[in-house]
């Protein structure tokens, strides 16, 4: 009796061993977050969407450009006023001429100009384009930049908003060309500013071509196309870090003097001084097809 308990175990025990089903275990599937965005790839137009190429003669156009006017020192103590007298801003054989000039204006001791672009001229990103030359001497300070055409963040116009700085040049260091932005978080006021220069020892005999390149999370500065400073959007970065993500609008001037142009003093001896323009090309961004 003991042998058949055990014959009957053993034939219960191969008869659900037979019957179990192996379980295997389930697939892991990669579900997109439906909230994350993925990376695009962006390039630039082939053709200009705005441009200037200078192929007229006498003001600058009106269609393309407006001008700051006064002597309010701008911020930056500078001792220039800003007149739209075609001595100061003219177009001649191809070449927008900006000049500066020891003379009295507007209780000052100098003019010159400060064309911009602002509600003719207008950009959210894309690549800008100025081949130019330069003033040379003590005392001048030349820029190729931009600023937000509203006030969309903050209380102050001017950091909160956002600048960049193209091409800035002072007179007293000739062979260094600058690049900066300028934010809340990041200016020379506060310390935290962020930019970068390079040596361009024909700056004010030769033209040469200074650009940005301007995406939704990086901008790239650079002088005949050899990039020399970045400035690379953060996943933490928020307004007071970077407010270009609203239109901007591009300003042409020479200052004299000022906070630091003006830090070796002005040389008298050196006006009038001109920024000679080429041409300006902004060129559109559009996403990779």
């Amino acid at each position: 009796m003991r042998y058949v308990t055990i014959l009957l175990f053993l034939m219960f025990a191969l008869t659900a061993r037979c019957q179990r089903k192996e379980v295997t275990p389930p697939t892991q599937v990669a579900v997109l977050d439906p909230k994350t965005t993925l990376p695009k790839e962006f390039v630039f137009t082939d053709k200009p969407v705005w441009q200037d190429e200078f192929d007229y003669s006498g003001k600058p156009d009106p269609a393309k450009w407006g001008y700051d006017l006064g002597g309010s020192g701008w911020g930056n103590n500078e001792m220039q006023n800003y007149t739209d007298n075609l001595a100061n801003a003219h177009v001649k054989d191809g070449h927008l001429v900006i000049t500066a000039i020891k003379e009295p204006s507007g209780g000052r001791l100098y003019s010159s100009a400060r064309l911009l672009t602002k509600g003719k001229g207008d950009f959210l990103y894309g690549k800008i384009e100025v081949r130019a030359k330069l003033p040379t001497g003590v005392g001048t300070w030349p820029a190729i930049w931009t600023l937000a055409t509203d006030s969309n963040y903050g209380t102050q116009y001017w950091p909160d908003n956002g600048e960049m700085d193209i091409m800035e040049h002072v007179g007293f260091d000739q062979n260094r060309v600058h690049a900066n932005i300028h934010t809340k978080a990041f200016n020379h006021s506060i310390g935290t500013n962020k930019g970068d220069e390079i040596l361009v020892p024909t700056a004010s005999t030769e033209f040469h071509v200074y650009s940005c390149e301007w995406k939704p999370d990086l901008i790239v500065f650079a002088v005949d196309g050899k990039e020399y400073f970045r400035f690379q959007k953060d996943g933490l970065y928020g307004w007071k870090e970077w407010p270009f993500d609203r239109k901007q609008f591009l300003l042409l001037n020479i200052a004299v003097g000022g906070n630091w142009g003006g830090q070796k003093g002005v040389d008298n001896t050196i006006f009038p001084q001109s920024m000679e323009v080429d041409y300006v090309r902004v060129y559109g961004l559009t996403e990779k097809k």
